[in-house]
């Protein structure tokens, strides 16, 4: 059995794609056992093939996949797919329409001599307990979902991949239902690798996710680490929200800009007086009334506990603030402001100034209030 703080899946300078076309190069993950992890980046980065490839659906031209040790696959060589000790979950369920909830469960296990005690364990965990008896179109999405959960972890599979699993799924139950597949995981220590488009999803349930861009990895860390720490550029633009602004390094952890010197918790390893981007997110900034740096108000969205306001500085920067929804402000009206960027994130400069660093508009929407417009 696999120690709970080893390293359970592997890939290794991983190479694959379609029809001799590389989708994606140079990978290298380790996921531990009993961790959650995720691939996420926009779409055609690479985040499914890389999952078809470690569940064994398609081959690679590079590196290796190993489980437990045991190397599933490389080039040339790879071990099928139900020899992988490896469960799925799909984002279309893939139930089968002519089985009951609880055949579909116990359709990887029919042979196993404690199946219906392990059908009944699986239904209580995920809560379905009173339905074995139905059929898939008798129930809610998100109990079809619950039902593939269960189907996929029947077998005591080492590692569970997660397709998408709750796209098809509206907001809120999207959120609960993601909550609850974490706590079953954790629950039973099954190891996961999830994919998905959703930031606010992955830093919900997962423990590593994998920034992708173009089939290339940018960066394997925690979530935290992601949103505060951001390895490059396009992590930093592409998790969470926010704008960049143009400074000049004084020394290795102070950087002036139009706001004002701003100093940070972190060396940055560029010689001073060099022309830096500093990204700033809307809980870097807050309100304070009797500030002299003034803002005007150009846009606003209410979100309930707090207020998104837009701003604009005198020189035509544009930077983004939550404010205490009580605090309210008119449009165009000038609010006082004051920075609280204690987590510093600075890059070398590059391109035009005050890059606007969010995702596009429409993994904005499915991002939710983390990500939001």
């Amino acid at each position: 059995m696999t120690n709970s703080h080893g390293i359970l899946l592997e890939l290794n300078q991983l190479a694959c794609g379609y029809a001799g076309h590389t989708v994606v190069a140079n990978l290298d993950i380790h996921l531990r056992a009993g961790d959650i992890g995720c691939l996420l980046g926009p779409s055609g980065c690479g985040k499914t093939t890389t999952l078809r490839a470690i569940a064994g659906f398609e081959p690679i031209s590079a590196g290796n996949i190993r489980l437990d040790g045991r190397q599933l696959s490389s080039p040339g060589k790879r071990i099928p797919p139900e020899q992988r000790q490896i469960g799925m979950v799909f984002q279309d369920y893939a139930l089968f329409p002519h089985l009951t909830v609880s055949e579909n469960i116990s359709f990887g296990i029919v042979r196993h001599p404690e199946r219906q005690r392990i059908v009944n364990e699986l239904l209580d965990l995920v809560k379905l307990n009173h339905l074995g008896k139905r059929y898939p179109h008798e129930l809610s999405g998100g109990q079809q979902q619950r039902v593939a959960l269960a189907r996929a972890l029947a077998p005591a599979p080492k590692l569970l991949l997660m397709d998408e699993p709750f796209s098809n799924l509206d907001g809120e139950l999207r959120r609960r239902l993601s909550a609850e597949v974490r706590e079953i995981l954790k629950h039973r220590g099954i190891s996961a690798m999830l994919v998905t488009h959703d930031q606010s999803e992955a830093f919900a349930v997962c423990d590593h996710v994998g920034v992708l861009k173009e089939g290339h990895l940018q960066q394997w860390d925690t979530p935290y680490n992601l949103y505060h720490e951001p390895a490059t550029p396009f992590v930093a633009s592409f998790i969470g929200q926010g704008y960049f602004i143009r400074g000049q390094l004084l020394s290795p952890d102070t950087v002036q800009t139009e706001l004002g010197v701003i100093r940070g918790n972190r060396a940055y390893q560029l010689p001073e007086g060099s022309s830096v981007d500093v990204l700033l997110r809307p809980d870097d900034i807050v309100g304070q009334e009797n500030s002299s740096l003034r803002a005007r108000i150009i846009g606003k969205t209410f979100f309930g506990a707090t207020t998104l306001y837009r701003l604009q500085l005198p020189t035509g920067s544009i930077l983004e603030s939550i404010f205490p929804s009580h605090d309210d402000h008119a449009m165009g009206e000038m609010v006082g402001i004051r920075i609280a960027a204690d987590h510093l994130v600075v890059f070398a400069a590059q391109g035009s100034v005050n890059t606007h660093a969010q995702l596009p508009l429409e993994q904005v929407l499915d991002a939710g209030p983390a990500a939001s417009n």
